[in-house]
């Protein structure tokens, strides 16, 4: 039952990861061209420069507020790495206590002062 919620969650993870991969790319493009704008502005010296500069700034600001629902689209993608990092530790915790010799030498230690 457990590995039926991990799957359940997964799913509708990955169906809103995959729904919201568009704005995912448009906030990154518009980050990156505010930040390399933000650059230009504090580098221009004169006044019309970084009036000019800071309507395009707000233009593509404008733009990256209109890809919010990229934030849904980034938790989903966490709570996809959360269900992966879940499903695979219980495989890794059963194969370290069956090669772990010392976890073997308690059990058979206990066996042994309990006969």
């Amino acid at each position: 039952m457990k590995k039926f919620g991990l799957l359940l969650a997964g799913g509708i993870a990955a169906v809103i990861l995959l729904s919201t991969i568009g704005p995912m790319v448009g906030l990154l493009v518009s980050l990156v061209l505010l930040y390399f704008i933000f650059k230009q502005f504090i580098k221009a010296e004169t006044t019309g420069g970084k009036i000019g500069l800071g309507i395009i700034g707000f233009i593509v600001l404008m733009a990256s507020i209109h890809n919010a629902p990229a934030i849904i689209g980034v938790a989903a993608a966490y709570v996809l790495f959360l269900v992966y990092k879940k499903w695979n530790q219980n495989k890794h915790t059963k194969i370290k206590e069956e090669t772990d010799p010392f976890v073997n030498f308690e059990k058979q230690w206990n066996e042994l002062k309990n006969n």
